[in-house]
């Protein structure tokens, strides 16, 4: 699982590395190439009878799909237009939006702690925001992040309410899905193409090794790790990728980016442990 968010921190960094290719562009190349990976991976990892059981997997598979689709997309518009820190913290907002909405849509109760946590991390995205716009700086990429932890969070809300029901969803062809939709929904977009060929090479190694790979192995490691631990071990994506961006790309994060982000991971970390321990107990 450190492998997993170490391969999924690697976006931003060899996002700065490209010569050409811009905004929708990157989207679309990378999500085509993960299509085209994704189509190798997916017999190995769950057998050649996958395709047939995507077209029996209801509505809530092609939901989780739209939802991966809006990750991706926003995603990887957002890392052209701001700061790879930017977009880290405030995709870590995912598991506390996630929590709020399974409270509106399914009923579930907010435990205290998530309640604190919520407080705290919305501070956190408080100040930094607060201070970039203070200092004229333009953070409408900071806000398509957001739709990002919002797509995320609807994501998880649906496979909660689908396992509540009895039906699971099965996360990889819903993976599979969302980039065929990113890839569709972006095409038009990327015309006329731009990228030279080092940028291909870049975007298909994002394909390949910051997505498809990570989310196979996410969904194996989920089997045998308990799910504050997995959502633990997701939070050094955030250090990771700004650490990355930092060394790889000279991409420093501001003091804003620091205090604000420490209080939302600080927030997601005690939430989960205290969580953990409580259960344990």
């Amino acid at each position: 699982m450190v492998a997993v968010t170490l391969m999924w921190s690697t976006a931003g960094v060899v996002t700065r590395h490209l010569e050409q290719a811009r905004s929708f562009e990157v989207t679309f190349w990378r999500s085509f190439f993960t299509v085209l990976c994704l189509l190798v991976i997916l017999p190995v990892f769950q057998g050649r009878g996958v395709f047939q059981r995507m077209r029996q997997g209801g509505a809530a598979l092609w939901i989780s799909g739209l939802c991966w689709c809006g990750m991706f997309t926003f995603f990887m518009v957002a890392i052209t237009l701001t700061t790879v820190a930017n977009v880290l913290v405030t995709m870590a907002l995912a598991p506390l939006l996630t929590a709020v909405a399974a409270r509106v849509f399914i009923g579930h109760r907010i435990a205290r702690r998530t309640g604190v946590a919520i407080l705290v991390a919305v501070s956190g995205i408080a100040w930094m925001y607060g201070h970039q716009l203070a200092e004229g700086i333009n953070f409408t990429g900071t806000l398509v992040a957001l739709c990002v932890a919002i797509s995320g969070a609807a994501n998880w809300t649906v496979t909660q309410h689908a396992h509540a029901k009895g039906h699971d969803v099965d996360l990889i062809p819903a993976v599979l899905i969302g980039a065929v939709l990113s890839s569709l929904i972006t095409l038009p977009l990327a015309l006329p193409f731009q990228a030279s060929a080092h940028d291909l090479g870049l975007l298909f190694g994002l394909g390949l090794i910051q997505l498809a790979i990570p989310s196979s192995l996410a969904v194996v490691c989920a089997r045998s790790l308990k799910a504050p631990e997995v959502a633990l071990l997701g939070l050094l994506e955030v250090i990771f990728g700004i650490l990355l961006a930092w060394v790889g790309a000279g991409e420093v994060p501001g003091r804003d980016v620091l205090v604000g982000g420490g209080l939302v991971v600080g927030a997601l970390a005690a939430n989960e442990l205290l969580g953990w321990r409580q259960r344990n107990a």
